[in-house]
């Protein structure tokens, strides 16, 4: 099961699960609330089957997806990539993961600019609005194999802290200030 929490401000090693402490955890409907993070439980062993992902695909409008596994024996360049995944960015499109395999962690900036961690793992599905502050790294583990979701064809493009003026930011920004829940509505 998913778990978010709060993080401290230590800079060592990025894999580890830098808790505050006391460990301050926060609820997957505060998650949402503070970042517009939308979470889902899939099946891994029935979700090509039992119709919860194309359900979600077709109502979301998700036309292209892929896999990809990220750990030292399957990743070219594994240090760079980590590295690159742990830099701070935003897209200009959702960007959408389901865990198939494996763990890791999604951290996002809330209103505040404090960062959240998300730990991830087999079953789980998260949506990153477009335009939040974010970054991705592997746990102790250093495995994980995820699906990855579009709407059309797919935005690779990250962009770096700061991109304040980018319109994906500031449309998410003001999602933010009105609230997610009545963005959605």
């Amino acid at each position: 099961m998913v778990q978010a929490w709060y993080m401290d401000n230590e800079t060592t090693d990025q894999r580890l699960e830098h808790h505050k402490n006391p460990p301050e955890y926060i609820s997957l409907e505060h998650l949402f609330e503070k970042t517009g993070v939308e979470y889902f439980k899939l099946n891994v062993d029935t979700y090509a089957t039992d119709g919860v992902l194309s359900k979600l695909k077709k109502e979301r409008g998700y036309t292209y997806e892929d896999e990809m596994t990220c750990s030292k024996e399957c990743l070219a360049n594994y240090e760079e990539k980590i590295k690159s995944f742990y830099t701070e960015h935003l897209h200009t499109d959702e960007e959408i993961r389901f865990v198939l395999d494996g763990s890791g962690y999604f951290d996002v900036r809330d209103g505040a600019d404090q960062w959240i961690r998300i730990a991830v793992s087999a079953g789980d599905m998260i949506v990153i609005p477009s335009g939040i502050y974010h970054r991705f790294t592997l746990d102790t583990n250093n495995y994980i194999k995820a699906k990855r979701f579009f709407i059309g064809e797919p935005v690779w493009q990250p962009y770096n802290r700061p991109a304040d003026d980018m319109e994906c930011r500031k449309e998410y920004v003001h999602k933010l200030h009105q609230g997610f829940a009545q963005a959605a509505s």
